[in-house]
This record gives structure tokens, sequence and C-alpha cells, in this order.
């Protein structure tokens, strides 16, 4: 096996966690159509059990730091494949034992852990292997499989809800919904058992042949030594014998830096519109209950396309254009939206916006955050950091999902000014300022190795 392939082969299988990922996050928009009724859920309910999972991501992300350190990335991913499938296995247990939210909201938590450790690990992990001039590309599959898996889930659910009635869908077809996960869970799980340790990884814990034989298997053997001469150098300047002050000013700055950024990229309302497109579509949007997980493909698939354009661009113009000219399309969707929902003008204008806005997410924030974030940081302290950015954006998706349909079904959203349309102006208010943070804290990094990218902050 050449090194391309053996390359795109690893970076493929550890992507996968960002398939379960969306998987997960996907499945619960077309299944909590049906169980919110089933389970005659208020809007606070409904809120807990869409974002019950979030909290499982938060305490994932929280350990998936420490967790990364002793037993490495690739152990952490199968760790998070195994949450996986007893969460997908155990969802749909509440049609054989006594009904209760509680048990399914159980599940979702165990869930929830295992996408907060993969969410950490995978593109971490990616970033650990690529070469510089492709790590933009490589990193970003790690989003191209979060919305390949909402694509798939969405196409799943679709087939599941559109070949039972309604009655059939509230008693079963939801709780198939949530089964249909155990396949790529299992088909995770089975494929992390053939990817190698980061090469950084086994560096750092003093594995120089080891960590010399893998990087060469993905660069050569000439690149593979002057990588690896850095990676030496890098650790070296960092083990001083000190212990790591994660409070001193040079660290406190990057990890305060790259977790605004990280919670910033769940403000823009990118899962609000995921976690409640089929309300949306129903409510907002006047569609039929017919038309609605339809509609949810249509999303899923220019979600899809989009983020190619991503993956072509990162490596060319770079980081930074790409936020810009996403957060103008965000922002330009969201109006869209939001004027013809206070205008109360719904129709095809409405459905542009929607897919204006989550066309511009997908070709900016979506990706490019899980690259700078994986780049970022130096090699000392790069597990923690990312853990805490990334427990950081669980928690604010929390925020989101828990307050969306509280409220959506507010007074004040519905009072005749606003007409249902205020949380998309106070998304806007949180792209605005994206633009803002990008430029003034965001450095360009494309074509970097990770350790040339140490000397750009004062890290002691």
């Amino acid at each position: 096996m050449n090194k391309r392939t053996f390359l795109l082969l690893i970076t493929s299988v550890s992507a996968l966690g960002g398939l379960l990922f969306g998987y997960d996050t996907g499945v619960i928009n077309g299944a909590q159509f049906y169980l919110s009724k089933y389970f005659e859920l208020d809007a606070a309910m409904k809120g807990w059990v869409v974002s019950s999972a979030l909290v499982g991501c938060f305490v994932g992300a929280i350990v998936a730091g420490p967790l990364s350190i002793k037993i490495g990335r690739k152990y952490s991913l199968i760790l998070s494949a195994i949450l996986f499938s007893i969460s997908a296995w155990g969802s749909g247990l509440p049609s054989m034992l006594p009904e209760s939210v509680d048990l399914l909201v159980m599940f979702r938590i165990i869930g929830g852990l295992g996408i907060g450790i993969a969410s950490m690990n995978a593109p971490m992990y990616i970033a650990e292997i690529a070469p510089p001039r492709k790590r933009g590309n490589l990193v970003s599959y790690y989003q191209l499989a979060i919305v390949v898996g909402f694509f798939i889930v969405f196409l799943a659910t679709y087939t599941i809800g559109s070949n039972l009635t309604e009655e059939q869908n509230l008693a079963i077809g939801w709780r198939r919904m949530f089964w249909s996960e155990l396949i790529p869970a299992g088909l995770f799980l089975i494929l992390l058992f053939f990817v190698p340790q980061s090469p950084r990884w086994l560096a750092m814990k003093g594995k120089k042949k080891e960590s010399l034989r893998i990087l060469t298997k993905i660069l050569g053997a000439e690149e593979a030594q002057r990588e690896s001469v850095e990676i030496e150098k890098s650790l070296q300047k960092k083990n001083t014998g000190v212990k790591i002050n994660y409070f001193s000013k040079g660290i406190l700055t990057i990890i305060v830096i790259g977790t605004t950024l990280s919670v910033l990229q769940q403000f823009t309302g990118i899962n609000a519109v995921l976690y409640y497109g089929a309300d949306i579509f129903e409510q907002s949007l006047g569609f039929g209950k017919e038309d609605v997980l339809l509609q949810q493909i249509l999303l899923a698939f220019v979600n899809l396309i989009f983020t190619f354009i991503a993956m072509a661009t990162v490596d060319r113009i770079g980081r930074k254009p790409l936020i810009y000219i996403g957060s103008a399309g965000m922002l330009l969707g969201f109006l869209i939206l939001g004027v013809t929902i206070q205008q109360q003008s719904l129709g095809i204008l409405s459905l542009i916006g929607v897919l204006l806005f989550v066309a511009s997410f997908a070709m900016s924030m979506g990706p490019v955050v899980w690259v700078l974030l994986s780049e970022m940081f130096p090699n000392n302290i790069r597990s923690v950091a990312m853990s805490v950015a990334v427990a950081a954006q669980w928690a604010a998706n929390f925020v989101v999902s828990q307050s969306f349909p509280i409220v959506t079904e507010s007074e004040v959203n519905n009072n005749a000014f606003w007409n249902g349309s205020l949380p998309y102006f106070i998304f806007i208010g949180f792209i605005i300022f994206i633009v803002v943070f990008t430029y003034k804290f965001i450095p360009e990094t494309k074509g970097r190795s990770l350790e040339e990218l140490e000397d750009i902050w004062d890290v002691k």
C-alpha cells in the first residue's frame, strides 16, 4: 500500500467518528417529530430529550483530554464506538420496557459520551498524521463525515417514516430510526483496530522508533525524518521538567481564543436548524407533515455539497477567508428567513434562506473551526486545550438546543412584531460577532507544520 492510500485510509476510518456524530445528531431530528407526540412532550421536555445527549457530549469532551493522553487517540476512538453502539441499541428499548422518557434520555447521554470523546480525538488524530500542505483538507474529512452522517440518517429516517403510517411511526418508527445507527457504529468499531496510533502521541510517550515507523508509512522516509526531528525539538523545548501552568498568560490566552471560536460555531444557530428542522419546516415555513422528512433530505444534500467546496478551498485560500465568505452567506440566509417569517410571507423564499444559511455554514464555520482547533494548539497542551474547547462547544450546543424551542414558543417571539422570527435575528447578531472576532484574534494557519504554528503564540 503506497503512502497516499495509507494516509487516506486511516483518515477516512478516524473520520467515521464524525459520521456517527452526524448520524446521532440527525437521528434525533427525525425521531423527535414522532416521539414528542408519542410521549406528549411540552416544549421544555422536548428540548431536554433532544439536548440530553449534549450533557454526555460535554462530559465526554472533558474526559477526552486526559483519556487521549493516557491511552492514546486510537483507543479513545474505540471506546467512543462502543458507547455509540450501546446508545443506538438502548434508545429503542422503551418499547420493551415500561414507557419512560428517562430511559431514552439515559441512553442518549451514553451516546453523547461517545460523541464528546470522538469529537475531540478524531480531528486531533487526523491533524497529527497529516502533512502540513494537506492538513486542512484532511481534517475537513471529519466535517465531511458529519454531513454524510446527516445525509444518510435523513435518508434512513425518511425511508423508515414514509413506509409506515403515522400510527406506526408513533409506535415503532422512531425506535427503528435509533436502531439503524447500530450499522455505522459497528463498522466504525471494527475498522478502528486497523489504524495506527498517532505518531505525535507515541513520541510524547517516548516511543520514538514506533513514531518514526508510522511517519515513514505516511510521509516517506525523508519527510518522516524531518518531521520526527521537528516533533522532538518541540517536545524537548516544552519538557523542561516544569509542570505546565494552564493559567499562565500565554497558555490561557490561546485556550480562551480557541474555546471562544468553538462556542461561536454553535451560536450561529446551525444545530437549531439541524435538530429542529422538522418543526421549522412544519410550523415556521408552513410545509405539510408529509413533506417534512423530504425537506430534511434537501437540507442534508446542500450541507454535503458545500462541505466539498470547503475541502477543495481550505488549503488554497485559507481558513480566515472562508469564515468571512461563509459568515456573509449565513447572515443573508437568516436575514431572508427572519424577514419572511416576520412579515408572514412564507414560501419558497423562506426555504432559500434556510438552504443559503446551511450552505454557507457548511463551507465555513462547520469544517474550518475543526481544522483550526486541531492545529492551533501546541503539542504539549493540545489534548487538554482541545478538550476544554470542545467541551465548551457542547455546552453551547446544549444552551442553543434547550432554549430554541422555549424561545420559539414564547409569547415575546409570537407577538405581533416578531411573529416567530426572533431566534434568527439573535443568531444574526452572533454571526456579526464571528467576523469581528476572527479578524482580531484568529491567525491564518494554512501550510504550516504543527510545530511551526507554536511560534505564533507566546506560550510559556
